[in-house]
């Protein structure tokens, strides 16, 4: 039944017509395959190989995909659309998902947001979009995908972006160890979870934060009383470099803001410094976890 969602991407075809979506120049070598060692349940050291779920409705790109990051060490599976992702999601497991927006059926956007709302709200989504337009990529962005791409593209350059978003969510935060036994960031009257991903307030009640409402908060909290410059903080959060006009970490400020009741004509939290970006001005603290 899932013969196609479960195609290997060391058995994908590599000749034929190239999709418009790629690039001639991706035939060019291959660099070292994305894999790096973790512990059994032994403790003995182990080769993983990253695992990428790459969901898009056009078979030929799917393909292409596969057997170009088969080729740069990557295990792949394919997904034509929603109901094959949810079915090998709900009995496997991946690194990372790479989603098409524009899709028959519940599009990228519905699908992103489904798995930012589920058990699957940690595993990291690189969306790719067939449109320019600023809107569609932040609101995929606010939907909780860690990086976006828009077609058409070079598969080098997915493959890249693939090798970033994973680096990033591998990373510990550069200042904070923060343990189980202490894996709450106290600010003001706020308290995130770092195992959850979520805001605590005053009265223990829980506020959500969409993947890159996280990131960006976490960022800020890993670098207290600095001022960080909007490239700064799209390359911290997203892994690129900013494009002309590109609003999104400001989006996300606002949106972030509107989370920590924070006022933006005199915000306590995050203080926008002019010409130069954003800082975070409150105090941090780790606390410990609650007892349950």
């Amino acid at each position: 039944m899932l013969a196609e969602a479960q195609h290997d991407g060391h058995a994908g075809p590599g000749t034929g017509r190239r999709a418009t979506t790629l690039c001639y120049e991706d035939r060019l070598a291959c660099p070292r395959p994305s894999r790096y060692s973790i512990k059994d349940a032994w403790g003995l050291a182990v080769d993983h190989i990253d695992h990428i779920l790459i969901v898009d409705d056009d078979r030929e790109i799917r393909d292409l995909l596969s057997n170009y990051l088969g080729k740069n060490g990557l295990r792949v599976t394919l997904a034509a659309g929603g109901r094959q992702m949810r079915a090998f999601l709900d009995t496997d497991r991946v690194d990372l998902i790479v989603l098409d927006i524009m899709m028959p059926g519940d599009d990228g956007l519905v699908l992103c947001r489904e798995l930012r709302s589920g058990r699957h709200k940690a595993t990291p989504v690189l969306m790719l979009t067939a449109r320019s337009d600023e809107t569609d990529r932040i609101v995929g962005l606010e939907m909780g995908a860690d990086d976006y791409l828009v077609k058409p593209f070079a598969a080098r350059e997915l493959l890249a972006r693939i090798k970033a978003v994973l680096r990033r969510t591998r990373m510990l935060p550069p200042n904070l160890q923060v343990t189980e036994a202490g894996r709450l960031l106290a600010f003001g009257t706020w308290q995130l979870d770092t195992t959850t991903r979520h805001l605590i307030d005053a009265t223990g009640t829980v506020v959500t934060l969409s993947g890159a409402e996280y990131r960006l908060l976490r960022v800020l909290l890993d670098h207290p009383q600095r001022v960080l410059s909007r490239d700064q903080l799209l390359n911290l959060t997203q892994g690129r470099e900013a494009e002309l006009f590109d609003r999104s970490i400001d989006l996300l400020v606002s949106r972030l803001r509107q989370r920590l009741k924070d006022d933006a004509r005199e915000p306590a939290y995050i203080k926008t410094v002019r010409s130069e970006g954003y800082v975070f001005a409150m105090p941090i603290t780790i606390a410990q976890a609650r007892e349950k």
